[in-house]
């Protein structure tokens, strides 16, 4: 019944439903918001789908460099690798003296050293040096009393960083002072 009175007042022209009514003016209002409403959600509908486009786009970057990561370590390790299959090649032949092998395997060495530096991998050199927990793990404790206290005196194991990130701590022997 309620619906009945508006529709009856609305057809009879009474005042309070005139107002109701929308204008020309308001109308175009309401359409121009519609319009830019629209422009709005099809702006988030695009850039909704370039953000997906985009976080799809980074993951597969992301898995390429996962495998590719070593390709340029792996690079300058192959040679290395070349020249110990020829190294061991020349094991094989009679007339190769200890001397001339040990000194391939050493140019051998410092070529891999070289291939790892070139890398981003360093040494960590302890000898005589005094004991940092952040760079070296303590296996052992030595009296000594040509060393202060706190001295790194040997070396068990080289420790590794790969530019600044620890690896593998250096394991080292630390001076004591001597007991009496």
């Amino acid at each position: 019944m309620e619906t009945d009175k508006t529709a009856e007042g609305a057809a009879a022209g009474d005042p309070a439903f005139q107002n109701m009514i929308p204008t020309p003016e308001e109308i175009g209002d309401l359409r121009a918001r519609a319009a830019k409403a629209d422009d709005y959600w099809d702006r988030l509908l695009r850039m909704t789908a370039d953000l997906d486009n985009y976080k799809k786009r980074a993951a597969r970057e992301r898995q390429d460099a996962i495998k590719l990561a070593n390709e340029g370590l792996l690079q300058k390790l192959i040679p290395v690798a070349d020249t110990f299959d020829m190294a061991i090649a020349a094991t094989r032949s009679a007339n190769v003296s200890v001397d001339s092998l040990q000194a391939g395997f050493n140019m051998i060495y410092s070529q891999f050293k070289a291939a790892l530096a070139d890398a981003g991998l360093e040494e960590i050199d302890a000898l005589n040096k005094p004991f940092d927990p952040n760079v070296h793990e303590a296996v052992a404790e030595q009296e000594n009393t040509g060393a202060p206290e706190g001295q790194v005196v040997q070396q068990t194991r080289k420790g590794y960083k790969l530019r600044e990130k620890m690896l593998r701590p250096a394991s080292v022997v630390v001076s004591k002072k001597a007991s009496r």
